[in-house]
C-alpha cells in the first residue's frame, strides 16, 4: 500500500495547526477562531516581503480568481514536511526539492 504522509505541526502556543497538502498547498487551522486558510508555496510567492494570498479549491466549472479547480491540482507537487518556530511566527515548508521560509508581516 502506497500513501502520502503529510505531517501535522502546532505553533508555539498550540493554537494553530499546520499541515501540507497537494499542489504545494499548505493549510492552517486556528483552534480558537475555528477558521482555516489554504496557502501555496511557490516561486511566484518567493519574492522578499511578498504577501501570501489564500487559495480555495473548488468543484465545478465557474470559479473566482483566487480559486483553483480540483481537476487542475498537481498531485506530484506536495508538501509533506512543515515546521513552526517555537516562539516566533515563522514557518518552514518543504515542497519537493525546495524549502520555503515564511514569517508574519511586520507592521
Amino acid at each position: 500500500c502506497i500513501f502520502d504522509k503529510f505531517e501535522c505541526v502546532w505553533n508555539g502556543s498550540d493554537s494553530v495547526i499546520m499541515t501540507g497538502s497537494y499542489n504545494n498547498f499548505f493549510r492552517m487551522f486556528d483552534r480558537n477562531t475555528k477558521r482555516d486558510v489554504t496557502l501555496e508555496a511557490s516561486r511566484e510567492n518567493s519574492k522578499p516581503r511578498a504577501i501570501l494570498k489564500p487559495r480555495k479549491v473548488c468543484v465545478g466549472g465557474k470559479r473566482r480568481k483566487d480559486e483553483i479547480s480540483v481537476d487542475s491540482l498537481d498531485f506530484s507537487k506536495k508538501i509533506l514536511h512543515t515546521t513552526w518556530h517555537p516562539h516566533e511566527n515563522i514557518i518552514a515548508v518543504a515542497a519537493t526539492n525546495n524549502l520555503y521560509i515564511f514569517q508574519d508581516k511586520v507592521n
